[in-house]
C-alpha cells in the first residue's frame, strides 16, 4: 500500500524480479555447468571455475540454494496471486501502465519458474539417470 491508501503497483513487479534472481542462482550452480559438460565443453567449465571459484561453493550447497530459491519463488507466486485482481488507477495512462506491469511481472515469474525447474532437473533428477 502506498501512503495515500491505494495499492502499490510495483509490488508484483518487484516480487517477480526477486523470483528471477532466485532462480538464476539455481542455473549458476547446476544447469550451466551440466550444460557445458553435456555439450563437451569441459574446458570451458574448467576456465569458468578458474575465473569464478565461487561456483564450486554454490554447487556444494545446492540443497540450501534450492530451498531458499523455492521459498522465494513461493513467496513471489503468493504475491502474484494476491495482486492479480488489485485495482488499477482510473487514469487511462496509469491504468495501462498498471496492466502492462502486471502482465510483465507474470511473464517474468513464469520464466523464473521455468529456470528453477531446469536447474532442479540438472541438479537432482538427471544425476539419477546417469
Amino acid at each position: 500500500m502506498s501512503v495515500d491508501g491505494s495499492p502499490d503497483v510495483k509490488t508484483p513487479y518487484i516480487s517477480s524480479l526477486v523470483s528471477l534472481f532466485a532462480s538464476t542462482s539455481t542455473l549458476i550452480c547446476c544447469a550451466i555447468p551440466a550444460l557445458l559438460v553435456s555439450l563437451g565443453a569441459g574446458a570451458a567449465l574448467a576456465s569458468l571455475v578458474a575465473v569464478f571459484p565461487q561456483i564450486v561453493w554454490i554447487s556444494e550447497h545446492k540443497e540450501a540454494i534450492f530451498l531458499i530459491s523455492s521459498a522465494l519463488m513461493l513467496a513471489g507466486g503468493i504475491l502474484q496471486w494476491r495482486n492479480r485482481f488489485a485495482p488499477c488507477p482510473v487514469d487511462p495512462d496509469l491504468r495501462n501502465a498498471c496492466l502492462k506491469t502486471r502482465k510483465t511481472s507474470l511473464r517474468i515469474y513464469w520464466v523464473s519458474l521455468a529456470l528453477l525447474a531446469i536447474g532442479g532437473w540438472f541438479a537432482f533428477i538427471q544425476p539419477l539417470f546417469l
